[in-house]
């Protein structure tokens, strides 16, 4: 290898974002996991007595909440999304993106001055695995380089 060439991949390495730590949650309750970025995420909130999930925050006014929950009307996922579409009084909620799946849903937009975006994995015994992500409109040059890797991270049984 020339000193040209070994130069050229020193330069270029240089230039590449550090790999940050990341965080692995799983959820003994449904078994729902994810991987997210542990410097975005640092502030774990009380979980809930019953189990169901857990909600981190960030330092910016950001949140991410993780849970899982029963499929208790055994909705499809296009009946999921159609209700999670809907404003239902939420003051300036508005779903630019909609994405439906065999056992996926993912929904994104805006909730006031909020950018969300949430993933719906429908796994086994009727559970469906939820990530529910927000941030600040500012700030999505921040959190959306993470959003496709945390959301297919997403699982659960």
């Amino acid at each position: 290898m020339t000193m040209r060439l070994v130069l050229c991949l020193i330069a270029g390495l240089a230039c590449l974002p550090a790999l940050a730590d990341t965080l692995t949650y799983k959820n003994s309750r449904f078994g729902t996991s994810i991987t997210f970025p542990a410097e975005l995420f640092r502030q774990a909130m009380e979980p809930p007595q019953n189990g169901d999930g857990m909600t981190w925050l960030s330092e910016d006014g950001a949140s991410l909440a993780v849970y899982a929950f029963n499929n208790a009307l055994e909705a499809s996922p296009e009946a999921f999304a159609d209700q999670a579409s809907e404003p239902a009084g939420r003051e300036g909620f508005e779903v630019t993106y909609r994405r439906v799946k065999d056992n996926w849903v993912v929904l994104s937009g805006y909730v006031e001055n909020d950018i969300f975006y949430d993933r719906f994995e429908f796994g086994a015994d009727n559970v469906i695995h939820a990530m529910l992500l927000r941030f600040p409109r500012a700030l999505k040059p921040v959190y959306e380089p993470h959003i496709a890797a945390m959301g297919k991270s997403l699982k659960g049984p």
